[in-house]
């Protein structure tokens, strides 16, 4: 039994160890096994080969074999060395997606309709990740029953009782159902595997060394497996990290770790410690911790020998650490180890990245980023690239996050949610589809439907889209891209998955070709599938479209898709995990909060944890322990940087514990000395101009005299007045905001399809609300929004159609119709609503308003003067048909007022309303107004400043062009000064 200290870099100094222990002439270590804990251990300690042997100058080597202890195929991984293991009466394993998906088939049976669709699948997940916990500890099925756990049954809540029952009776059903088809579960499987090769090797011991390095895991069966590894002639375990300083009583404070086997965690256990896994390990290969012996030999970038006796300092438990007070200097020695901190993730990642460019300055000098946030670990990847510096993010990135996955959850929200607006654009302008080099074409065919997509959703299916691509003139595109996904849209709402996967395949393929599958992701895409589909087939699995998306979402998440080799060299960005085993010069770990090193602990969600301590399963906390004992390892650096920020994307964030550690056992003396700031200060310089920061000014624009040559709307007259440069970008630049895809009904779109619904009635008669279903029918409106919107307007409407049939004396002589005027060589234009002939032969101006009216303090104002503006086109005789002079001015309100719809109010004084404005002079009011405004900015030299008037009620499109919030502090400043 070995153990390799942190400061000693474990694959280096492994790989330091095993070669003059085992090399052989011509053969080299062929004639060695190895057994690590992963797949990624194997890559590591292979680099580690490379490295030592290039080192010495030797052009190549014989490698020893290696087999990962989590492998399902063990038995092929270790070959001839387990014969006849193929042969032994061990059942084979069943497929882990074949187990999902009977799960989830069972639980329906056994819950009926309370759970269906994703929440169904994701407690199928969660059953099945429970029975592995159980079976990795070597937990029979019927210690549900045994007195431990009935002795607590009655102390659980509902909820816990009803999870454990269900538990009990779907694991039940699920054995009775694997011996009926003689297979096993993997991780039983994995344990049948560790104990055959245990009695085979202690019965028949192999002629050649084999040696287990860096396996952690404290699974009974595995601990059983290495005690026999360490029996053997030729057998080796080599530990990491293990701590040979720590004192007894600081051992034993860790508390039992298994010493008892038939209750393996006691409450006074400090699970989070990281040596209690590794003692938990001892006691169950039943080892003495004095039987470890320390591994000399060290890795090429090892670290001073003071580190360990820090690391080991610097963890103690509650109890001992009260010895910091009079702690040694050589014990609190953190020479190297620097502390960085910063405001945000972004500032964060920029000053990594400046930290690796720094140390990849040095020749040969290696770099690992370390860190849990896969957010920040791509926000570095980010930043590297600012010095062509590729680094690949080895733990992966989630399957759903890859673009061939994407393309796969949007075919599905389409054959989810059908056409919606925003999935179908994403889905059609995704950057797989149509890859060659048409993809030009198929863009600007896709812009000029996204136009007129956008607004209100549409109505459901391909129809009403088929109408917009007419009118967007791209009709035979729309056809071919309704081919591809018009099986998606039409398929049942409930069918067989395999077929649902089959059609998105399909359509795939159709609209990207073999472009889906060829990058890496394309290919863990296409296992995914092919590996989902046959066992869906094999289990007949049924479900609603609706949930398809959601139910691949959860599944692609869990299945990382890496990078294929061809990153920067001396650059390595791990995660927690993949980082174990790991060395390098610089070692950089960030993230350091709590939530993402440690992360938060996550309760079991079927079993309680009095359940599951009862049953000797460890607890949430357990895994505090392993993180600990991965920053451990990461310590043991020759230089490293701990490195957080202040907030996240949500808010401020509380720093690590084991940070926390580290600044404690410092002291405020020292951790002055060990304050990463250089990089910090660079990281929030590097992006800021050279020259004086300047605060952006208030814009004025100042357009030629031939520009401001302009027509002014009566509703633009507003925004002249009172934030000119709105109507200096969208009357002279011709600037107007688009709508957003699947839209809000915004006030415009509400009031123009009350005016659309107006007009035909108006002008058709007939029923009004039969005039304003087919008005809606016309625009394609989705039924939802209808349902939400429809009522408050037919109400509105009704009131419109009472208050009409009330006044037989008014005549209606012009509805919506569009006028004109020259008004000192400008001309002016707009569109009424309605202008009624009143029984003395005057002319009524009428604004319908689906919101609430301006009120008349405007008016005064100069501001919703757009009546005025009106009634002076039709004294003019703009309007087509219309003469005689105005003299009544009213709002109708559509809107609910109390408990009632509908409203007139006027801007002048009418009956016993606050205005102040006579109804005689609101027009040379108006008049007045835009004569100013004409002469100032149309004829004038003013400039066309923004936000000219406060309080200005208008829109905020053009906020952002004016660049408004670099400027209205300091404006708000001089104001208030």
């Amino acid at each position: 039994m070995y153990s390799i200290a942190a400061h000693r870099g474990f694959a280096d100094a492994l790989v330091a160890g095993l070669v003059p222990r085992y090399e052989e002439d011509d053969f080299g270590l062929a004639r060695l096994t190895l057994l690590l804990p992963s797949a990624r251990a194997m890559r590591t300690v292979s680099e580690a080969f490379v490295r030592h042997y290039g080192a010495q100058g030797k052009q190549g080597l014989l490698m020893p074999r290696m087999a990962a202890v989590g492998d399902l195929d063990l038995d092929e991984t270790l070959g001839p060395m387990l014969d006849p293991l193929g042969a032994n009466g061990i059942p084979p394993s069943v497929d882990p997606t074949y187990r999902w998906l009977r799960l989830a088939q069972i639980i329906q049976e056994e819950q009926g309709d309370k759970i269906s669709g994703a929440a169904l699948m994701r407690l199928a997940a969660d059953t099945a990740r429970t029975m592995d916990r159980l079976l990795i500890e070597d937990i029979a099925p019927e210690k549900l029953l045994e007195e431990d756990v009935l002795s607590i049954f009655g102390d659980l809540s509902g909820h816990w009782q009803d999870s454990l029952r269900l538990f009990a009776r779907v694991q039940s059903r699920w054995i009775a159902e694997l011996q009926s088809m003689g297979k096993v579960d993997p991780a039983s499987r994995r344990n049948r595997l560790f104990d055959f090769a245990r009695r085979e090797w202690r019965q028949r011991p192999p002629a050649y060394p084999i040696v287990a390095a860096g396996v952690t895991s404290t699974a009974p069966a595995l601990a059983k497996l290495l005690r026999t590894i360490s029996d053997l002639p030729n057998g080796s375990v080599i530990l990491p990290d293990f701590d040979h300083t720590i004192e007894e009583v600081v051992w034993e404070e860790l508390g039992a770790a298994g010493a008892d086997a038939e209750k393996p965690f006691e409450r006074g256990d400090a699970v989070t410690h990281p040596q209690y896994h590794l003692k938990l390990l001892l006691n169950r290969m039943g080892i003495s911790r004095q039987e470890v012996r320390p591994w000399h030999r060290k890795g090429l970038a090892a670290g001073p020998p003071e580190r360990s006796h820090a690391i080991s300092s610097l963890f103690l438990p509650p109890e001992a650490s009260k010895a910091w007070v009079g702690l040694a200097p050589e014990k609190r020695r953190l020479a190297g180890v620097r502390i960085m901190e910063t405001v945000n993730p972004e500032e964060e990642a920029q000053a990594i990245a400046l930290l690796v460019r720094q140390a990849l300055a040095e020749p040969e000098k290696r770099v690992a980023v370390v860190t849990a946030d896969r957010g920040l670990a791509q926000r570095v990847v980010q930043h590297l690239r600012r010095w062509n510096i590729e680094a690949d993010d080895s733990a992966g990135q989630p399957l759903s996050l890859t673009p061939a996955g994407r393309l796969l959850l949007l075919l599905a929200d389409l054959l989810g949610e059908g056409p919606a607006p925003v999935p179908l654009m994403a889905l059609l302008g995704h950057p797989l589809v149509r890859f060659e080099a048409e993809r030009g074409q198929w863009l600007e065919s896709l812009r000029a439907l996204e136009r007129h997509m956008r607004g209100p959703r549409p109505a459901p299916g391909l129809e009403p889209i088929r109408k917009l691509a007419n009118e967007a003139n791209v009709p035979e595109w729309w056809a071919e891209v309704e081919a591809m996904i018009g099986p998606l849209v039409d398929t049942a709402e409930t069918g067989q998955l395999a077929e649902m996967l089959d059609a998105l395949a399909v359509a795939g393929e159709a609209l990207c070709g073999e472009h889906l599958w060829a990058r890496e992701d394309g290919r863990a895409l296409s296992s995914f599938i092919e590996q989902l589909r046959t066992e869906a087939r094999a289990t007949g699995t049924k479900t609603g479209k609706s949930d398809l998306s959601n139910i691949l979402r959860d599944r692609m998440v869990l299945q990382a898709v890496r990078p294929p080799y061809g990153g920067h060299p001396r650059v390595s960005i791990y995660g927690l995990l993949e980082s174990r085993m790991t060395r390098a010069e610089l070692v950089i770990c960030g993230g350091m909060n709590e939530g993402s090193w440690p992360g938060a602990p996550a309760v079991d969600p079927l079993l309680a944890p009095p359940v599951l301590r009862a049953l000797g399963v460890p607890g949430a906390d357990f895994r505090i322990g392993l993180a600990a004992h991965d920053l451990a390892g990461a310590l043991g650096a020759p230089e490293v940087v701990l490195s957080r920020a202040a907030r996240d994307v949500s808010g401020p964030v509380i720093p690590s514990r084991f940070l926390l550690r580290v600044k404690a056992l410092l002291g405020e003396d020292l951790i002055k000395r060990h304050m990463e700031t250089d990089a910090v200060l660079l990281a929030r310089a590097i992006d800021m101009s050279k020259d004086e920061f300047r605060t952006y000014p208030r814009p004025q624009p100042m357009p030629s005299d031939q520009q401001r040559q302009v027509d002014i709307a009566v509703t633009a007259l507003d925004r002249l007045r009172g934030d000119p440069y709105q109507f200096y970008a969208q009357a002279i630049l011709g600037l107007r905001s688009l709508d957003a895809l699947d839209a809000e009904p915004s006030p415009a779109w509400q009031g123009e399809v009350a005016h659309d619904i107006l007009e035909r009635w108006h002008k058709q008669g007939g029923d009004l609300t039969v005039r304003a279903h087919e008005v809606l029918a016309e625009s394609n409106a989705h039924p939802v929004m209808l349902g939400l919107w429809l009522p408050r307007l037919l109400k509105g409407l009704e009131w419109v159609e009472v208050e009409i049939a009330a006044n037989p004396d008014r005549e209606p002589i012009a509805v919506e119709q569009k006028g004109s005027m020259l008004f000192t060589g400008v001309r002016l234009h707009g569109r009424a609503d309605r202008i009624d002939r009143m029984p003395d032969g005057s002319l009524a101006i009428v604004d319908y308003k689906t919101g609430k009216p301006p009120s008349t303090k405007q008016v005064v104002e100069g501001f919703s003067l757009q009546l005025g503006l009106i009634g002076l086109i039709a004294e003019d005789g703009g309007f087509k048909n219309v003469s005689g002079k105005a003299g009544t001015f009213e709002y109708w309100s559509l809107a609910k007022h109390g408990e009632k719809f509908g409203k007139v109010s006027s801007p002048v004084k009418a009956g016993n309303n606050r205005a102040e404005t006579e109804p005689e002079d609101f027009l040379p009011l108006t008049e007045s107004f835009l004569a100013d405004a004409i002469d100032r900015f149309i004829k004038g030299e003013h400039p066309f400043t923004a936000k000219l008037n406060p309080n200005f009620p208008g829109y905020d499109d053009y906020d952002q062009l004016m660049r408004l919030d670099e400027w209205q502090v300091q404006l708000d400043a001089e104001d208030h000064a």
